[in-house]
């Protein structure tokens, strides 16, 4: 999955959905790290505030958790949002 510049979903979206994918397919494991903003940024080739915001809204949303000095790990599973 990468980000598509030209769909009209903010790239923050785009990349939170892509992680959210991650997470759920088993890609992205509970306690497991996420990759660095440096490297998401890197990867899809977006500015570093988008990967700030879409880590900001996954963290809203209960999927990661940030630990200062740390990084940003997957949150424990019953830290998920309700599965539909």
């Amino acid at each position: 999955m990468t980000v598509d510049q030209l769909d009209p979903t903010p790239i923050y979206e785009q990349l939170a959905r892509i992680i959210r994918a991650r997470i759920k397919a088993g890609d992205l494991k509970e306690r497991q790290v996420v990759p660095s903003e440096s490297s998401l940024q890197q990867e899809h080739g977006i500015a570093r505030g988008s990967v700030r915001r879409a880590m900001e809204l996954l963290r809203e949303e209960g999927w990661v958790v940030t630990i200062q000095g740390r990084g940003t790990f997957v949150a424990p599973r019953e830290s998920w949002p309700e599965q539909p």
